[in-house]
Order: C-alpha cells, then sequence, then structure tokens
C-alpha cells in the first residue's frame, strides 16, 4: 500500500481530485511532476510548483499540453501540440525530491480530445480491451525485473561466477540497496512479491557486477506497466544516489548470465484465476500459450529491442530461442511454473498446530522468456494481449499448444528432431517478423505509423549476423555492450 493509500484509507484505483489536492495542502507539497511513457519507451517528466491551490486545480483538471514531435516520431513540428492529462489513481510521493513532491503518471491525448493512438499507454489500453472482448476475459501480468548492480571490487567474502543465485549478505554485498528498492516501490504503490540476488556475478580488476531480481504480484496489464516504469526509475535514481550503475541490459558479458525480462500472466474471470480446470491447466490457459507462441517470433520487436538482446538468446542457455512450452522447464520459451491449486496444505504439514489453516485459493500463471530489459513495458503487454487474443480467435489453438510441448530440455539430443521455429537472431530479423505478423497488433490496437516505426528502429542497427560477426572479438563485444549498457 502506498504512502498516499495509507494516508487517505483508500485504494489507488478509487482516488478522486480532490483527495490529491487534500493531500498536497495537508502535507505541504510543494510540487507535482507529471511523469508519461514517449514513443521511444522511456520516462519523460514535467515538473510544477503547486503553492497555488488554484494552479493546482487546473493541471489536474485539464493537464497541460507538450511537445509531441519531440516525443513521438511522425508528428510534424508544424502541428505538434499534445496534452498530457494526470491519471489520478497513479500518484505517489516521489521518494527522491528534495522538496516535498508528488508524481503521476499521465496519458497523451489530441487536440480532438480524443487518446493519441500511437503512445504506449494508449495502445495498451485498447489492446487490453480487444483481449476482453474476444475472451470475455481479462489478462493480468506481473515482470520479473532483472538487472546488474556494477559497483567497486571488493576483496572480502566474494562469490563465484555464476553462482549468485539467493546468495547472502555478505557475499553479496548490495543486499541493502535491492530491500531499499523495494520499500520505496511500495511507498509508490508498486505490488512486489520478492526479490533476490540471481545467478549473474562476474569480477574483473577493478569492478563487481552482481546480478539481481525484484518480482511483482499480477495485476491488471495497465497497472503492470505503470509499476515496471516507476520501478525501473527507482532503482536508477537509487544507483545514481550510491554511485553505482544499476543495468537492465540484456548481456553485459559473454559467458555470464544475461538479463531478461519474464512476464507471467494469468486470466481473471469475476475475480478468480481460471487458470485451472480440476488438475490440469484450462482450456483459456491452453489458448493463452498458443497465442503467445504463434507470434513469438514478432513479439521480440517488443521485448528484445537492441542487439545485445540477441547475444543472450543463444543455445544451451536458460534464455529460450525454440518457440515451445513445458512444465517448470526454463529452456522453453513459455513455462508453467508451480502453481498453489490448494490441494495440498503444505504450511500445516510442517507446522501442525495449523491443521485447520485455510488453502491458498489458485493462483497458476503461466511464464513467456523472451523478453529482456530493452523492453518498451507498454508495448510488449500491448503485444501480448494482441497475441493472446489470437489464441483465443484460431480454431486450431488447442491442436496447435499440444505440438509445442516439450518435458525436457528444449536443446537436448531428444528434441533435436522436433522441429520447432527459432526465435529471431537479430534485430532486422526481428523487424521482418514483426511486419509479417503486423494485423495481429493493428487488430489488437496498435497503429500502422507504430508497427511501421518499430520495424525501422530494429532495421536501422544492421546487425544481422551479429553474434558471428563478433565472435571472438572481446574489445568490439565490449564497445557493443557499453552503448546499451543504459537501454
Amino acid at each position: 500500500m502506498s504512502i498516499i493509500e495509507k494516508q487517505l484509507n483508500k485504494k489507488s484505483e478509487n482516488f478522486t481530485k480532490k483527495d490529491i489536492i487534500s493531500f498536497v495542502k495537508k502535507n505541504s507539497v510543494q510540487a507535482v511532476n507529471f511523469r508519461y511513457i514517449a514513443g521511444d519507451g522511456r520516462l519523460k517528466t514535467l515538473n510544477f510548483s503547486v503553492k497555488d491551490e488554484k494552479y493546482l486545480d487546473r493541471i489536474l483538471s485539464y493537464g497541460e499540453r507538450v511537445d509531441g514531435s519531440s516525443l513521438f516520431k511522425g508528428i510534424g513540428a508544424h502541428s505538434s501540440d499534445l496534452y498530457v492529462v494526470p491519471k489520478y489513481s497513479t500518484a505517489f510521493v516521489n521518494p527522491f525530491s528534495p522538496i516535498p513532491a508528488v508524481d503521476i503518471i499521465c496519458s497523451f491525448y489530441g487536440r480532438d480530445g480524443n487518446p493519441f493512438s500511437a503512445s504506449p499507454d494508449n495502445i495498451l489500453k485498447k489492446a487490453s480491451s480487444y483481449f476482453g472482448k474476444v475472451s470475455g476475459l481479462e489478462l493480468h501480468a506481473l515482470g520479473e525485473l532483472e538487472y546488474y548492480l556494477i559497483g567497486p571490487k571488493g576483496d572480502l567474502y566474494p562469490t563465484q561466477a555464476q553462482k549468485g543465485y539467493h546468495e547472502s549478505y555478505p557475499f553479496n554485498k548490495w543486499e541493502f540497496l535491492r530491500t531499499e528498492a523495494v520499500s520505496l516501490i511500495s511507498d509508490c504503490g508498486g505490488h512486489v512479491k520478492y526479490a533476490h540476488s540471481e545467478v549473474g556475478f562476474i569480477r574483473n580488476d577493478d569492478r563487481e557486477m552482481s546480478q539481481h531480481e525484484i518480482e511483482f504480484l499480477p495485476v491488471p496489464l495497465e497497472k503492470a506497466a505503470e509499476e515496471i516504469a516507476i520501478s525501473r526509475w527507482i532503482l536508477s535514481c537509487l544507483g545514481y544516489k550510491y554511485g553505482v550503475t544499476i543495468t537492465f541490459a540484456p548481456k553485459i558479458s559473454v559467458g555470464h548470465a544475461g538479463s531478461g525480462f519474464h512476464i507471467h500472466s494469468c486470466l481473471m474471470k469475476k475475480g478468480k484465476n481460471v487458470m485451472i480446470k480440476g488438475a490440469d491447466l484450462s482450456n483459456d490457459a491452453l489458448k493463452l500459450m498458443a497465442g503467445y507462441l504463434k507470434v513469438a517470433k514478432s513479439l521480440t520487436a517488443f521485448g528484445n529491442t537492441v542487439p545485445t538482446s540477441y547475444l543472450r538468446l543463444v543455445p544451451n542457455q536458460e534464455a529460450p530461442i525454440n518457440v515451445c512450452w513445458g512444465y517448470r522447464n526454463r529452456s522453453a520459451l513459455v513455462r508453467v511454473p508451480l502453481g498453489w491449486t490448494g490441494s495440498v496444505n503444505m504450511s500445516a504439514d510442517l507446522n501442525p498446530l495449523e491443521k485447520k489453516s485455510n488453502s491458498l485459493a489458485p493462483s497458476q500463471t503461466v511464464e513467456i522468456r523472451s523478453a529482456d530489459g530493452s523492453a518498451n513495458v507498454y508495448l510488449l503487454l500491448a503485444g501480448l494481449a494482441c497475441a493472446a487474443s489470437k489464441g483465443f480467435k484460431d480454431a486450431d489453438s488447442l491442436s496447435f499448444i499440444k505440438d509445442h510441448f516439450v518435458d525436457s530440455n528444449a536443446f537436448s539430443k531428444e528434441n533435436s528432431d522436433k522441429e520447432f521455429e527459432k526465435l529471431p537472431s537479430s534485430c532486422q530479423e526481428s523487424a521482418e517478423y514483426l511486419i509479417k505478423d503486423r494485423d495481429v497488433y493493428e487488430q489488437g490496437g496498435f497503429t500502422k505509423e507504430v508497427i511501421d516505426s518499430c520495424a525501422q528502429k530494429l532495421m536501422s542497427y544492421g546487425d544481422k549476423n551479429l553474434s558471428e560477426r563478433l565472435y571472438g572479438k572481446d574489445e568490439e563485444i565490449k564497445k557493443l555492450v557499453e552503448t546499451y549498457i543504459y537501454c
């Protein structure tokens, strides 16, 4: 629960303009900052001084205008104005501001007063609504936010390379920053499930690089995107505060674990998870996965957006390349993780005095493992909603998903004869698949211009066969990694 929710004693989705003004007055807030995601997927900021209550009421009521030509490709300077309008439910106390400040995430509107069709937030809103109409269900999601912390080398209590998973302080030196991030994310309204150190640990002559992860709880798609955007910002601010680099880059060193951005999703109906029927996955869950696999190659256009993305998607790693799925299988593109079905009360077994404890309601998810930290989170989640819609619309989805199942390592010899499609090996190839599948996304709310812009950006890297061209060229790889370290 966020600081504002606690003080107002109401959930964020029920915030009103009157609530925000009341909180600002009661807490002597001096600034309000508008935040929004532009066409490049990055968080932007507009600052206001709000010592005048009438002015505060005005900006909360009507928003402000901005230069759309500097925020989105395809908008000419001759007619570039857009409105940014605050979404009250996203308001949070800025934990880094030198003066008391409240930040609010905004949406873009055009001169006609309608949502701006090319903005990532409105594309996600349309795609989520489209899926609801197609399926009669609501799609929820959570992200696994993996990142590396790059700081000074420590001589005491080193961790072994590739042995960082769930290491504790003092072997993991930056646990305190991770826990501070979790606390701040929660204060800002994020729903954190847990946090831990990850596998990756790299040491060189003067630096130490430790990998971490913060995982969230499933929420509606728009809320999931907002939480990830603010959480990335919080982590970057903490890195700056402590003089270390926080990077979500997909690959920072060949031979070491890359950072993914795995997305778990689940289907909800009237507030209940409908992923399980009896002891098995429901047909709805199978259709959801079928949709993801059917357009998995083009989804990389939103989830793997820089050349170093494709240094991570290589064989025989936990990062997938085969378009397949499996139970608890981290080599598959889509994994069905352990879920709590309520059939066995393990806590009561371990704690005899709790025999009467209630069983947990089913909470099954499915995880798509291809995306990484370069993702435009709004477009990625919108793309997943469009893919899911295809899974529900196509008559062959249940047979398709059956044919793409693996029950062992996807890279093993026994699976080598299965002709699973492969994910793209470059940004250029990803763009080609995006163009091929564009109808899937345009039906769900993407504009033609956004699809073209994404494809053009990917093709501009000229990275076809990049992995082969860079093989054994350590200095060139290092330079490429540094280029996209803050992707």
